[in-house]
């Protein structure tokens, strides 16, 4: 008889190490990746910019001109790229 209340507590034991890790693991999802500030920014940056390019391109009827935000497009897809991929 001895035998199944060690069990139990055993089974207790894991449980509540289980739980602990869940929770662990929980708070690791929730925080973010501390990237460099810097880094952060410059994509921002970056972004905002494609936003107003992408705008840009959208109105503009001027062949030569499309094909210069065209190109400063492409450029800054490239540049998020690299920083995407550091």
């Amino acid at each position: 008889m001895g035998d199944s209340g060690e069990g139990l507590v055993d089974n207790e034991a894991k449980i509540q190490e289980r739980m602990e890790e869940l929770q662990g693991n929980r708070l690791r999802a929730r925080t973010p990746v501390v990237r460099n500030p810097e880094v952060t920014r410059e994509l921002e940056s970056l972004q905002l910019a494609r936003k107003d390019v992408a705008h840009s391109l959208e109105t503009t009827s001027n062949e030569a001109r499309r094909m210069q935000l065209t190109m400063a497009l492409a450029d800054i897809d490239r540049r998020i790229a690299e920083q995407t991929n550091d």
